[in-house]
């Protein structure tokens, strides 16, 4: 299993150690766990095709009903709570080093928990990560090293270099029109959940 997930605490860590394995078997990726609200709480889980590619409403009909059997019997969260399933989008979370290394070269805004070199929140061109640390180029030229695992958050900011490099994913040129054709009887995998 892919040993890139993202940085969690708590009960959003235990239940991606949970749902991840899931997902890899069903040729996915963990992208995000989110739990929001205390009395009837809501487990929001983002994810992407290991390959890559964007996946559709359907895939994430698929991940819904396996990853909700897995936590209605391991039962990490007590009482009633909701499931939703999405891809990560165009304007994506960045919550893994794969992230800021695969969008290398797109425009991202960061925030961090605690101040490097008296602030908190970036904004520049990913340049990638290594070694647990997230690098962007800043409007004025410098480079700032952010620690993965004291990122508050990120994403990326949507520009028309961005669109453009996610319609070339779906496989749509630049006119809109489909670059290979679909065979006949499938649906194009395009509208994200």
């Amino acid at each position: 299993m892919d040993v890139d997930l993202p940085h969690l605490t708590g009960l959003d860590a235990k239940v991606a150690a949970l749902v991840a394995p899931v997902l890899a078997d069903m040729g996915f990726e963990l992208v995000r766990v989110a739990i929001l609200g205390r009395e009837s709480p809501t487990v929001q889980i983002m994810a992407d095709r290991a390959d890559g590619s964007l996946i559709a409403i359907e895939d994430c009909e698929q991940i819904s009903h396996a990853v909700g059997a897995v936590l209605d019997i391991e039962d990490p969260l007590p009482g009633a709570w909701t499931l939703e399933v999405s891809s990560a989008g165009i304007d994506r979370p960045l919550t893994r080093a794969k992230d800021w290394n695969r969008f290398a070269g797109h425009l991202a805004k960061a925030e961090v928990n605690i101040p490097i070199d008296g602030r908190k929140r970036f904004s520049g061109i990913l340049l990638g990560a290594e070694d647990g640390l997230g690098r962007l180029r800043l409007e004025d030229g410098t480079e700032v090293a952010l620690p993965l695992s004291d990122m508050r958050r990120a994403r990326l900011v949507l520009t028309d270099e961005l669109i453009a490099a996610s319609a070339h994913m779906m496989g749509v040129s630049d006119d809109g029109a489909p670059e290979d054709p679909v065979p006949p009887g499938e649906k194009p995998a395009r509208k994200t959940h």
